[in-house]
């Protein structure tokens, strides 16, 4: 799970740095581990990238470098390959044409991709990034002899139908091809997120008024801006109109002229989001296939308190608090139900990164109580519902379960808005392997007993996923879609299962991907494949934890230069000293 994002200006002159810099910033939720920013300069390629924040990466030399009217930008969240800044993205391969690549997601078919590069193609394969052989795939596509009559357009959309065909998962992913166009894609199951959206050109002629849909942007010729990125809450920030999720199975391609070409290059995909973005990842003022996530997590909320009060009809709960932050939507709407007072018990450090995302288990148990504090008096003699977003391996929850009752609780009740996790995620989420997660081969009884809380409630997978289809509908203005809701149950009091009813109505989202809920993946494997043990040997927390302390190779004591990146050199390995490259540690590649 990562954040991309992909600008293409219409003027030449006009620097996208700033920009892609402040869109990385708002996306910097999905991941904490490196960035990197990758520009295009009249047809010279410029690329910083490092392990770290946005904020870290990215120093005012090196945004003077980053010069350019097009360019990518990522942040990483590490589950395939390792945590080097050398597999820090945007990555790079200088043929043809010279391509970089910002990629969210897995892929799950690596070994084979990586022998058939290798062998079948000649290509090196330098890290065990996934990534890099998304990079290599298109970039094949491209040279193929095959395409060599067709003009650029078609090119393009041929080399992303061997991606779509060859690269097994979920992933969303931007091409930047020097001198050509920027390209964004969508895996076949659309499940991770990827959106697009595009203004007037402030500095060219402009249109009259916005073209709605891509298809109808063919011949902007330079009069518009556009923008691609994982969160619609990017595209927001930087002062474009989002004009809609890019679809399972396509590419938008968006040559250097300014024209937008868009194409299905998947005839059999269907969409089926990841569910867990709702839950956790994304940011609530994000809208994704038509979902306001803020909204999703009311209904989630209001759900999940549905089941508390069928569960345990005479409890005892005195007041509701959130595990800051996500959960804090779902819990407000919980309260409500419930008729208990919502309270803020926990006050978080803004300054330590997402637990969940934190590489190694110790590093999660330690931030725990750096990332919050109790305020006592909100727990002191009360019962207190607990509400989170998710319970992945228990760490964070027995912690704060303790901290609890360190504060005065007389009884602590645990909720979670999302079902229990009881098997690996493949598509980009850091869940490994399941005896790591706290529901694996454990009730609700032995997990409460686990965290050390009285009672837990998970949320059914059912509901969670009514929770998403009821506030979808891409194509209808939410808050006219409230006034139909309204407007039904006026006039049909009587009908119990409203949202059933409004369901059939604005439902566009049939399916999801709910794998580390229920264990069935889209597509197609199966808990016992070879390829669960691959990851599980590669992913889990010691495996990591033996990578990051260098255990695995020899200790080599090299000299780092002051000022050189940090030991990670720009890919032609240029290793003299130079003044320049050590002030500015931003070279054209």
């Amino acid at each position: 799970m990562c954040g991309i994002l992909g600008l293409l200006l219409a003027n030449e002159d006009q620097y996208v740095n700033q920009m892609i810099f402040d869109g990385l910033t708002v996306l910097q939720h999905r991941g904490q581990d490196a960035a990197g920013i990758v520009t295009s300069e009249r047809g010279r390629l410029h690329l910083r990238k490092d392990n770290g924040l946005v904020k870290d990466v990215f120093q005012t030399h090196h945004m003077i470098e980053l010069r350019g009217n097009v360019g990518l930008g990522h942040v990483r969240y590490p589950t395939a390959g390792s945590s080097s800044c050398a597999e820090a993205q945007p990555l790079y391969t200088n043929y043809p044409y010279g391509i970089c690549v910002a990629h969210n997601g897995n892929l799950t078919n690596t070994e084979e991709l990586a022998v058939e590069l290798r062998t079948e193609c000649q290509r090196h394969i330098n890290t065990d990034s996934d990534s890099e052989l998304l990079l290599n795939v298109f970039a094949e596509g491209m040279s193929s002899p095959d395409n060599h009559d067709l003009d650029m357009t078609n090119k393009v959309f041929k080399a992303m139908e061997k991606v779509m065909s060859k690269c097994k998962g979920g992933y969303a992913g931007l091409y930047l091809i020097n001198g050509i166009g920027l390209v964004g894609f969508r895996d076949p199951h659309g499940i991770r997120p990827i959106v697009f959206g595009s203004r007037s050109s402030m500095t060219r002629g402009s249109m009259s008024s916005i073209p709605a849909t891509p298809a109808k942007m063919k011949n902007a010729s330079g009069s518009l801006d556009y923008v691609m990125a994982s969160e619609s809450v990017a595209i927001d920030t930087l002062g474009f109109n989002l004009v809609r999720d890019i679809k399972p199975g396509e590419a938008i391609f968006i040559d250097f002229k300014g024209n937008c070409h868009t194409r299905q290059c998947h005839m059999n995909a269907s969409l089926a989001p990841c569910i867990f973005e709702y839950v956790y990842f994304a940011r609530p003022d994000s809208i994704m296939d038509g979902v306001s996530v803020y909204e999703s997590r009311l209904i989630m909320g209001e759900k999940l308190a549905h089941k508390i009060m069928k569960k345990h009809p005479d409890h005892d709960i005195d007041v509701v608090i959130p595990i800051p932050d996500t959960s804090r939507t779902s819990a407000l709407q919980a309260a409500y139900i419930l008729g208990r007072p919502f309270r803020e018990g926990f006050i978080k450090n803004r300054y330590i990164a997402r637990t969940f995302i934190m590489p190694g288990q110790e590093t999660r148990k330690k931030s725990v109580r750096l990332k919050l504090n109790t305020i006592k008096s909100e727990f002191a003699g009360r019962n207190v519902l607990l509400v989170d977003d998710s319970v992945v391996r228990g760490t964070t929850a027995r912690e704060i379960v303790d901290m609890a009752r360190e504060a005065g609780a007389r009884n602590v009740y645990f909720a979670s808005a999302a079902p229990a996790i009881r098997f690996p995620n493949i598509y980009g989420i850091d869940i490994p392997t399941r005896n790591e997660l706290v529901a694996f081969e454990r009730d609700e009884r032995q997990i409460a007993q686990h965290i050390g809380c009285d009672w837990i409630e998970y949320q059914d997978t059912e509901d969670l996923e009514d929770a998403v289809k009821e506030c979808c509908n891409p194509d209808f203005p939410l808050d006219r879609k409230y006034d139909i809701i309204y407007l039904i149950k006026s006039m049909f009091r009587r009908i119990v299962l409203t949202r059933a009813i409004i369901l059939l109505i604005f439902q566009c989202l049939a399916e999801f991907d709910t794998s580390c809920f229920t264990g069935k993946y889209v597509t197609g494997e199966t808990i016992n494949d070879c390829y669960f043990k691959r990851i599980h040997d590669l992913r889990n927390d010691a495996a990591q934890e033996k990578r990051r302390s260098g255990a695995t190779t020899p200790q080599i004591d090299v000299p780092i230069t002051k000022g050189s990146d940090h030991g990670c050199e720009s890919v032609h390995n240029d290793q003299r000293d130079s003044t320049l490259n050590a002030q500015k540690g931003c070279e054209a590649i």
